[in-house]
């Protein structure tokens, strides 16, 4: 429990490691004013800046999501996973409902697929194996027992499609679990309101 509780903290390092590239360090004034209600908004707060007001001077560049892109994220999962921001926003919601293996996973199938040296291949594919597949792994996917099965097969010989199967069986569960859940919460619609330059 101790173990797990450390890679959780880990994987939460990591998420906010990625944040840096939409964060604008000099964005400091006006933070204090805003109603932070959970751990969540005060996370988007300093990771998605407010964006400036016509009636401001233009003193910072603000790195948070457009009003067109939330609308986007709305309609589709594929808008969501296409989008840095909206990869980002869904991450940490799943952290928050602890269930972020299922998204990391389909982030590394994502870079998987990208790969072309076959030792590469071999060596990657047995390590995504270790992480996710294998019983008892560390963050362990829920895969059925046939599509285990196809994967245990084509990793002796694996190939860039050779998790395309779990993947979409992990995108399946995203896209009916977690992702109208992410919908409906207040770290969306705070984004929301903070691409439409709210408090």
């Amino acid at each position: 429990m101790v173990r797990l509780a450390k890679m959780r903290k880990s994987t939460s390092d990591l998420s906010l490691e990625c944040l840096i590239y939409c964060r604008n360090p000099d964005t400091t004034t006006g933070q204090k004013e805003m109603k932070q209600t959970n751990w969540r908004s005060r996370i988007f707060f300093k990771t998605f800046p407010m964006r400036e007001s016509r009636h401001t001077l233009p003193q910072r560049k603000s790195y948070g999501p457009t009003t067109e892109e939330v609308t986007q994220w709305a309609q589709s999962m594929d808008n969501l996973l296409s989008s840095k921001c909206g990869l980002t926003a869904l991450r940490l919601f799943m952290e928050s409902e602890h269930c972020e293996e299922n998204i990391e996973f389909w982030m590394v199938c994502e870079e998987f697929r990208k790969i072309r040296s076959r030792s590469k291949l071999k060596s990657r594919a047995k390590t995504i194996y270790e992480e996710f597949i294998r019983e008892d792994s560390p963050k362990e996917i829920n895969l059925d027992f046939h599509t285990k099965e196809s994967l245990n097969q084509s990793l002796l010989i694996p190939t860039q499609s050779s998790f395309k199967a779990a993947q979409n069986r992990v995108y399946f569960l995203m896209e009916h679990n977690s992702y109208p859940r992410f919908l409906d919460s207040e770290l969306y619609h705070q984004l929301c309101r903070i691409a439409a330059g709210e408090r």
